[in-house]
Parts: C-alpha cells; structure tokens; sequence
C-alpha cells in the first residue's frame, strides 16, 4: 500500500484532504479514517499509519557535538520524548571532556568525526545515516525539542526539503547582542545578493527531506554550514520554510564555542564567495563595471583635449585607461563563461535532487 497515494494525495485530489482510503473501503462504516488533515500531528499521523500496517518514515535526529558533557544528555531525553520513534545520533567531534559515555549512556548511537569543525561533522553525518526526515540539532540543549514534532509534521504535511527552526530567545543571555546583530546583517546581505532568505539563516535546528541532505555536495569547515545549506536551498529553488522556535539559554557547565568576530567573519566570507560561485556574471561584471567607470572618467578628459589641439599630450594616463579597458572586458568575458558553466552545474545538482521523492509522498 503506497504511503503518498493513501496518506499524502497530490494537488488535484480530494478537495480538503478528504476520503483518501474511500476508494478502497467503499462505505462510510469503514473502519479506517477517511479524512486525514494536514495540520495533524505527527504523533497522530504515527497513530494511524501504526493502526494500518504502513510504515512510518524513518527519522534521524542529527546532534553534532564538541565538549558537550553538561548538556548532552538533557538534548538526547528531549528529543527522545518528543520522537519516540526516531534514531538519534550524536556524532563526537574530538571532545575532550566525557561526551561520548554520557550520550551513549543516555541511549544515543554515538560515531566520531575526526576533522575538526561541525561543517565536517554534518558533511559525515549527512554521508553515513540512511533516514526520510533528518533532525539537526546542537547539542547544547538551546533548541527546545517539544518543537520537533511541528517542524517534522511541517515537512510532511507540505511536502517541504528544509524546515528552519527560526530562534526566539526565552532568556537575554541565550542570544547575545553582537550575535543578534551579526545574524540580522547576514541574513539581510544574503536576502540582497540572493533574492530572497529566511528570519534566521545562522540558526542550527532544521529538519531536512532524503532528496535534500543527498543531493547537498557540503564543502564548509565549521560553522559557516549553516550558510551554505541555506545558499543551497534558494538556488536550487526548493520548498522551505520557516517555524518560530523558543531558543534557551546553555545549562550551567555548558560553554559556547561560537566567537563572534572570528565566526562571523567566515560567514560574510562564506557569503561572498558563493555570490562568486552561484552568481558569477553579477560578482565579475560588477568589477569590470568599475574598472570601466574607471576607465570612463579618466578617458573623457583626454578625449576632450584630443579634439580640441588633436594631440594626446598625457600617454601614461592613455595608456592606463587602455589597461582599465582590458581588465573590465576581461571581468566581463569570465562573468559570461563562468556564468554558462554555473549553469551546467546547477542543472547536474537539480538532477540529483530529483532523482530522491518528496517527503510525504
């Protein structure tokens, strides 16, 4: 029995997500649900799959961790209670302190990554676990976990790749100002040089689809991640969304390891080198424009003057418009070429995109 023909109907089926199974059961007293709404729970929508024999998608919980012993297992129970059927796993990024006994103790699968930095931990957790909807969390206890269950009902009920869990701060010391401030600057810059973004692009709670995480060709070191999984969604123009989520501040014992110019100078960095990457006639055309302009407001006086006594008396500044000329033609030229080859690349990582099926479906 397929799950998306029985549970998930497609646009132009059943008006209000009415009688999916009717077709089967053939009366009103049949003992099987005929409507099945898109705001239910995800709890109910296991309820009822479980009722019918049918398979409930598998979830992963994905919690990245480095020196996290005071508050790992607190993330690991939160999660537990709010997806009791979900495989939670907490990859170890050479902690020094007692993480790995503690959340092994606390029932997770624990692994190991050794290459430093969580852009590398996702990379590997991304590669290695097998799921339909994957949950990623810190696990520094700051995301409230009771929230899962709506952003996983989310992405089934919509059919959405990526669900972001955008933060609200229960407590001032959760959410530092700097941080504030440098998440609003970097989530504006990249709605600018993108089209358009979400509320919190640096948050780390998110809830992907399969198609999502295997067709992301991840390639950041540390927490820059956050950034580029984003970068990847808006380009591929892949159903997302966004869900207010409390945001707490770190149990006693438990020390950030964001710093905030040192991280937030590697996202700006991140930023533009994917504008580079993703919008290359935009980034290199604008050099050559100013290279042109440069080359406009130099050249204009001399022309003046060769007109006026038909001699060029200043040939070093001649000679440096024609250099600026050069170099904006050339910036242009790479623009368009690399703009071609983005092109062919995007149409290749579609490809692999479409090649998983929807969540839900």
């Amino acid at each position: 029995m397929g799950i998306g023909k029985k549970l998930f109907p497609r646009e132009g089926g059943d008006p209000d997500w009415a009688p999916a199974f009717a077709g089967e059961q053939g009366s009103e007293e049949a003992s099987v649900p005929k409507v099945f709404s898109p705001k239910a729970s995800y709890v109910d929508r296991g309820v009822l799959m479980q009722g019918q024999g049918m398979t409930e998608p598998r979830i992963a919980v994905l919690l990245p961790c480095y020196n996290e012993e005071a508050a790992i297992a607190q993330t690991i129970a939160g999660f537990r209670d709010a997806l009791p059927g979900a495989t939670i796993y907490v990859y170890d990024n050479n902690s020094a302190d007692r993480t790995i006994e503690v959340a092994r103790a606390a029932g997770a699968v624990v692994r190991t990554e050794r290459i430093q930095g969580k852009g590398a931990v996702v990379r590997r957790m991304f590669a290695d676990i097998d799921a339909d909807i994957y949950v990623m969390a810190d696990g520094d206890a700051t995301y409230d976990a009771a929230s899962a269950p709506n952003l996983v009902a989310r992405v089934l009920d919509e059919q959405l790749d990526m669900v972001v869990g955008s933060r609200i701060s229960q407590v001032q010391e959760s959410y530092r100002r700097g941080h504030r401030f440098g998440n609003a600057l970097l989530t504006g810059m990249l709605a600018r040089l993108f089209g358009r973004s979400f509320t919190d692009i640096l948050s780390g709670y998110r809830v992907f689809s399969r198609r999502f995480v295997k067709s992301f060709p991840s390639l950041s070191a540390g927490f820059e991640i956050e950034t580029e999984i984003s970068v990847h969604a808006l380009e591929l123009k892949m159903p997302i969304g966004e869900v207010e989520t409390p945001y707490y501040a770190r149990p006693e014992g438990s020390e950030s390891k964001l710093s905030t110019y040192g991280d937030g100078w590697r996202i700006l960095r991140t930023i533009m080198t994917l504008y580079r990457i993703e919008r290359p006639l935009w980034f290199f055309g604008a050099i050559g424009s100013v290279f042109g302009l440069l080359a406009l407001i130099l050249g204009i006086p001399l022309v003046l003057t060769y007109i006026e006594i038909h001699q060029v008396p200043r040939f070093p500044t001649a000679i440096l418009i024609t250099g600026l000329g050069i170099f904006a033609a050339l910036n242009v030229f790479t623009g368009l070429i690399l703009d071609t080859v983005v092109r062919g690349r995007r149409e290749v990582r579609r490809l692999a995109y479409l090649a998983y099926p929807a969540p839900g479906i």
